[in-house]
């Protein structure tokens, strides 16, 4: 902050949980809308190719740029204070957030120098798996935003910052749906405003990254826009179709929830809701987030529709066997019971979090 490099100062802002059930947070930020840097690609097309005359991640300058990550030939987390950058083998950098929303916000921008557009594969998600599991702190978490799901800059980024609350998201009750051949077990959030699948397990984060990036990749290639919130150390990930930007265009967003100029994406979607107006702060409540969020997800038919899509792409590239593959299309295709009526739902049993914030 001292050297000029953020546009405002983070720690000013006030935050405050939300009393009521689920637990959202609320931050006032006036200063991100204002000066956070706008939106300069179309917002109706999940796949863009990248631009060079826009801004992307290679104009930063170079003390916005924290340190390199990649594999260790050691087999081990180690720092190297004087590591050169090899333009012929393009580095993936962590740099700072100029807009910050908490604490250590940063972005993780794969392979920079090689200009890759927003858009998901394994490789890049493994990136970002690993990055949560290093951190080894479940406060520290990774978000994804598709262009159409208020990323701003089309070239490939995840964001990451600490927060030392649950998030409401993390805390919502899931419904089993189904268990790939690699142990990844895949369910639907349930009583959480958002509708989204929740993938955790796994035999390894290998296989964890395959199944979500086989979901994304069916997104971006179905023009639907997503987030992603990589949580628990990279052990769990919520996958969040939406349509708010849609609803904008088509002018079916009320002018309240249009007047709080909050842009739903990953972070408010997990329940941190970034707010721009004191007025929206000091009227924050349950009810205000929930309808906010409503607005975000998908009616329960398309997501259905939606889910069969996605269990589709990944029985094919994951390899599920027969009886998983039928299981899984069968359970997405289903009427489901009203959240009530449901018994199946279990809370699963996460470890608890550590207090306290990484330095």
């Amino acid at each position: 902050m001292q050297r000029g490099l953020f546009r405002y100062d983070v720690t000013a802002c006030e935050t405050k949980v939300i009393p009521g059930q689920h637990g959202f947070i609320a931050q006032l930020n006036e200063g991100r809308h204002l000066k956070k840097r706008p939106t300069e690609f179309r917002v109706d097309k999940v796949l863009q190719p990248f631009d060079g005359n826009k801004f992307n991640f290679t104009k930063v300058g170079q003390e916005e740029v924290l340190f390199q990550f990649g594999a260790s030939e050691e087999g081990e987390a180690q720092f190297f204070p004087d590591a050169p950058v090899d333009p012929e083998n393009s580095p993936t950098m962590v740099a700072i957030n100029v807009s910050p929303i908490e604490y250590g916000h940063v972005l993780l921008i794969p392979r920079v120098l090689d200009c890759l557009p927003q858009r998901i594969d394994c490789d890049s998600l493994m990136l970002a798996i690993y990055m949560a599991a290093e951190a080894g702190n479940p406060y520290f978490r990774l978000g994804y935003n598709s262009l159409g799901a208020f990323a701003t800059i089309n070239h490939l980024h995840f964001q990451a910052y600490y927060l030392a609350v649950p998030f409401p998201i993390e805390k919502a009750p899931a419904k089993e749906i189904g268990t790939l051949n690699g142990g990844m077990k895949i369910s639907e959030l349930v009583n959480y405003p958002v509708r989204g699948l929740v993938f955790e397990g796994g035999n390894t984060l290998l296989d964890l990254s395959r199944g979500v990036s086989d979901a994304c990749i069916c997104l971006q290639e179905n023009n639907i826009p997503y987030n992603v919130l990589i949580a628990d150390c990279g052990n769990r990930i919520f996958l969040l179709p939406q349509c708010y930007a849609e609803k904008q265009a088509l002018g079916e967003v009320s002018s309240e929830l249009l007047d709080t100029q909050v842009n739903p994406a990953v972070w408010e979607i997990s329940g941190h809701m970034v707010l721009k107006r004191k007025k929206d702060y000091e009227e924050a409540s349950e009810e205000n987030a929930w309808r906010l969020l409503a607005e975000v997800s998908l009616s329960e038919e398309r997501f259905q529709e939606v889910s069969a899509l996605i269990f589709e792409a990944i029985s094919y590239s994951s390899h599920v066997d027969g009886t998983d593959s039928e299981k899984l299309l069968e359970d997405v295709n289903v009427k489901h019971q009203p959240v009530e009526e449901v018994n199946a739902i279990t809370e699963r049993s996460h470890p608890a979090m550590v207090t306290g914030i990484l330095h």
